[in-house]
């Protein structure tokens, strides 16, 4: 068995895939319309869903918000320079919500940043 992909509930899926794609750096792996469930669904990542875990981000067409609720946490990527990966984030008009720095209790250097729907993603210095 393996982890095959997270899926998250996007208000705009252009404006998710915009930060996913050129703030994040992944790719758009595929992309599919389902008109009869007047809904959309677009994977993304870092690599091919063969062999790695991906986003699936679902745009229902007649909901433009979501309430996040308080069980969401976050998710997880793995950077070489977690400085660099926040200016750029920055740079390309992404949120940092959180600067790099230990976590709290630890000495793991984490940073957060928020896509447009409020999720948040952690990096993790490797």
């Amino acid at each position: 068995m393996r982890l095959l992909h997270t899926m998250l509930r996007v208000a705009s899926l252009d404006r998710s895939l915009a930060f996913y794609t050129d703030v994040l750096g992944m790719r758009l792996l595929r992309r599919q319309d389902y008109p009869e469930g007047r809904f959309t669904l677009a994977f993304v990542g870092y690599g091919d869903e063969a062999d790695h875990t991906v986003l699936e981000l679902t745009h229902n067409w007649d909901t433009d918000h979501y309430e996040l609720g308080t069980a969401y946490g976050h998710i997880a990527i793995e950077t070489a320079d977690i400085v660099a990966t926040c200016d750029a984030v920055r740079a390309r008009g992404g949120k940092v919500v959180r600067e790099p720095g230990p976590m709290k209790h630890g000495t793991t250097v984490i940073a957060f940043v928020e896509d447009p729907d409020g999720y948040k993603i952690e990096f993790i210095q490797r």
